[in-house]
């Protein structure tokens, strides 16, 4: 195998990623272990010794993006390198730039510049899920799944998932919250059927029958997001007057402020919460959960572990 020659460019990190891994040194015939100091170089490898990633977040590759981009590579060449680990001599593994790399071998290319990084196999799941997140053209459900994963095989907890993707615990909350949506609806949100604010919308509804129902008008009557929206809040509008109705001995502007501290809650934890309170302003909250990782998200919001 011929050496691999490093070019003078500098190799360009995602936020967050360094801290996560550290680049390879330059390769030296004499060594087939890297060691740990950093080196400065982009090598060429051939696209026959690459693998691809087997903790890819990306499940779909458009025929259509990846044939043009396999022509810009035919004119203009890899703008930016891919990412790989090495495995033994001669044989490699990508953590990142599978779209690049397909689109390579489509464009006839034997080699492809590449940075070469060490990383075990969580390493490895947490640079390609972040690093995915952040340059590629994900889409919300995929961004979701992703974020699971970190949470999951990753062992990381909302805030420490936050800090990695650069985003707050909201949003990584509002993301996690798509994957409670039914099959048919997350499908749909796939598929680019309906955007991540109309499921943002829907999700608000507690009731999957109402879901559906609302998520088929949605898609027959192609109903913008401001639409949909009006929909879900005077469904849910019916329902906490019906709940307020059930609290006893309470004067109607307490009765209102009830009500509007327990929507509160329930857009907090993105649960229905059942809030109960007498004259004498005792009362009660409930926070039901549907499965232990439910219960840990909860938890986490509460900042209990």
């Amino acid at each position: 195998m011929a050496d691999k020659k490093p070019t003078n460019k500098k190799p360009a990190l995602g936020r967050g990623l360094g801290a996560l891994l550290k680049d390879s040194p330059q390769k030296n015939q004499t060594q087939d272990v890297l060691p740990a100091q950093p080196v400065v170089g982009i090598y060429e490898i051939a696209l026959s010794e690459i693998q691809v990633n087997p903790f890819q977040p990306r499940t779909h590759f458009d025929k259509d993006a990846l044939g043009e981009l396999a022509e810009s590579i035919k004119v203009q060449g890899i703008i930016q390198p891919i990412t790989v680990r090495k495995l033994t001599d001669g044989d490699y593994q990508l953590i990142s730039g599978e779209r690049r790399y397909q689109a390579s071998k489509m464009a006839g290319l034997d080699k492809i510049p590449a940075y070469i990084r060490t990383a075990n196999d969580q390493q490895m799941l947490e640079m390609a899920l972040i690093e995915n997140i952040q340059r590629e053209n994900l889409n919300a459900l995929e961004i979701a799944h992703s974020y699971q994963r970190l949470l999951v095989e990753c062992n990381l907890k909302q805030e420490e998932l936050g800090e990695r993707v650069g985003k707050n615990r909201t949003t990584v909350n509002n993301y996690m919250r798509l994957l409670k949506l039914p099959p048919d609806i997350q499908a749909g949100l796939r598929d680019n059927i309906i955007s991540m604010g109309h499921a943002r919308a829907i999700i608000n509804i507690e009731d999957i029958d109402k879901q559906l129902a609302i998520y088929k008008r949605t898609v027959a009557e192609e109903l913008n997001v401001r639409k949909v929206e009006a929909l879900v809040k005077a469904l849910n509008s019916s329902s906490e007057e019906r709940s307020a109705e059930k609290i006893e001995g309470l004067d109607p502007v307490r009765k209102y402020e009830i009500g509007k501290i327990q929507q509160r809650l329930a857009s907090h934890f993105g649960s229905k919460v059942q809030l109960k309170a007498d004259g004498k302003n005792k009362g009660e909250i409930k926070i039901p959960f549907r499965s232990a990782d439910d219960l840990n998200r909860i938890l986490e919001i509460l900042d209990i572990i």
